[in-house]
């Protein structure tokens, strides 16, 4: 809960344009993302473990 907090003291000093790219540095690590979850499913969505 420390975290959040220290979090949400550090945007409330954001300006109007640092919260929009922040959102959108957001929106494009979210898209990343998906696509590599695609490409896992699409390879057949398997996690080998060797060792043991």
């Amino acid at each position: 809960m420390k975290i959040t907090a220290k979090v949400r003291d550090y945007t409330t000093g954001m300006t109007d344009n640092e919260k929009a790219d922040l959102e959108k540095q957001a929106a494009e690590a979210r898209k990343g993302v998906e696509e590599k979850s695609r490409e896992f499913m699409d390879k057949g969505g398997e996690i080998y473990v060797f060792g043991e």
